[in-house]
Order: structure tokens, then sequence, then C-alpha cells
């Protein structure tokens, strides 16, 4: 379902030549909702109904400045009770400017927010070895994972972080006895 709203959007956006500005009012709508542990209830609950959801929306792409054919987006989602999908919605969105563009996207997992310096080099590591591809970073947050990251590009999986390095120790020695 997710796929279908983002490709059904993406045509619209291709056709009326604003990928970009749809794709950075998608980010922006997707970094609010990450960031806000109550926008975050509002689009998941389906406790809310479609006229409170609506209202506090329209509210929020005000005050964020999201306007034009994402805001139209948006309220069409929530009227139609699939709000609680959005972000499947974006994730799609994005795959597909992607591939439009022949970049490629990378999921990365880390444990705090990386510095621009930082990304900069993930960013020049992981165009080495995609050929050259751009890459459209997808980054989610998780303490959980303690330190290090977690890169997923296509298929390729490459997890350094801690919590893995850990639990393989902590194996080690199980088995050590």
């Amino acid at each position: 379902m997710a796929g279908r709203y983002a490709t059904a959007l993406f045509e619209l956006a291709l056709e009326a030549k604003a990928l970009d500005q749809v794709k950075v009012d998608l980010d922006t709508f997707d970094r609010l909702v990450s960031d806000n542990a109550d926008l975050a209830r509002l689009v998941r609950s389906p406790v809310f109904g479609a006229d409170e959801q609506l209202k506090a929306l329209s509210a929020i792409l005000d005050k964020a400045a999201i306007s034009g054919l994402t805001a139209n987006f948006l309220r069409v989602i929530t009227a139609n009770r699939r709000l609680n999908a959005v972000r499947d919605m974006i994730r799609a969105y994005r795959a597909l400017v992607a591939r439009q563009r022949g970049e490629v996207t990378a999921e990365v997992t880390v444990a705090e927010p990386l510095s621009d310096k930082n990304h900069a080099a993930l960013k020049d590591a992981l165009k080495s070895v995609t050929g050259g591809k751009d890459i459209d970073f997808d980054v989610k947050i998780d303490p959980a994972i303690i330190g290090g990251l977690i890169v997923k590009v296509g298929s390729r999986m490459v997890d350094t972080s801690l919590r893995t390095k850990l639990n393989t120790i902590k194996l080690a020695m199980k088995e050590a006895r």
C-alpha cells in the first residue's frame, strides 16, 4: 500500500517537475515525526479520528512551511486513514527518486547523530564501494547499538556496532566453557 501511494506521488511530482521540492518537504515532515513524540503518536495512533488528525496536520504543515503537492498528499492520506503508513511512503518515495537519478540509498543506523565530517567520510567510502554512484542516506538513530554503525546498501549489510561485537564475544566465551 505504501508503495502505491509513493508511486502516485512520484508520478505527480515528476509531471509537475517538483521531485526535489517534494523530497525536501517529505524529509522535513519525516524529521518532525521522528523528533516529536506527540506528532509520532498522532501519526501512528488509530485513536485519533481523521478530522482531528487533519486539523492538527494542517497546523503542523503551516508551521513547517510545507505546502503544495506535499501538503495535499499528506492531507489526502490523512483523509483516507493512511497517515499511520506515512513513514513507509516517504521511504518508498526516496527510493523512487534515487532510482530516477541513478543514486543508491544506504540505510545507516548509528547510536548518535553523525557529524558532518563523519557523514562526508561515510559518503565517500560508500561511493567507492558502489562504483561512484551518488549515495542518499536514510539515517536511523538507535542508542541500543551502543556505538559503531550498521550500513545496508541494497542486499549488502555491514554491522560494526558495539552491540554485535559484544554479543560475538559473549557467544565465544560461552563456547569456550
